[in-house]
């Protein structure tokens, strides 16, 4: 046997082979559980238009942005992507949303232009959505807590605040999405 002709038979063997322990995994693979689907309400082109509050966040205005989430392979998250105009000018966003069965939570992990990268946990309660989360501003904890409220097939509410006892809530953000339906 010549050696091109064994390197050649040795590679269809070992194609072969991982073909067959990737058919074979592909059984055991987890799938998405109902958890995981009900993200689906956000998967979509959304537009949202929404009032800042005057807070250590940043000035009160106006804030618009549109939003583009789809699922990431595999059905278990979504990818959203962002952009928009708020009080302190233009921002882009990146977002993904996933459901952690181990906590038995969703999460959220965000990273805005000019700002540094957040994570918050929450639960969902019927069509209610809440979310918290904690960060550092110089040496002060800021809590914040979002609200996602389904108000249609194609459309929801979404309320922002946050404290810095963890029991004094003050309004940051709220406002109207809704979802294209082209």
């Amino acid at each position: 046997m010549s050696i091109r002709l064994l390197v050649t038979t040795l590679t269809a063997v070992l194609c072969a082979a991982f073909a067959l322990v990737a058919a074979a995994q592909e059984g055991m693979m987890p799938k998405p559980g109902p958890e995981h689907q009900a993200l689906g309400f956000f998967a979509g082109k959304w537009s949202f238009e929404g009032e800042a509050k005057e807070s250590p966040m940043g000035p009160a205005g106006k804030i618009t942005f549109t939003e583009s989430c789809e699922w990431f392979e595999g059905g278990f998250a979504l990818l959203c992507r962002s952009e928009g105009k708020t009080p302190m000018g233009p921002t882009k966003a990146l977002g993904i949303m996933n459901y952690d069965a181990e906590q038995k939570a969703y999460t959220y992990y965000g990273i805005e232009a000019n700002m540094p990268p957040f994570m918050a946990t929450g639960q969902r309660e019927g069509k209610v959505w809440r979310y918290r989360s904690e960060s550092k501003m110089g040496e002060t904890s800021v809590h914040t807590r979002v609200t996602i409220t389904e108000t249609s097939p194609t459309s929801y509410t979404f309320d922002m605040e946050t404290s810095t006892d963890g029991s004094t809530w003050t309004p940051v953000m709220e406002g109207k999405s809704t979802k294209s339906t082209s």
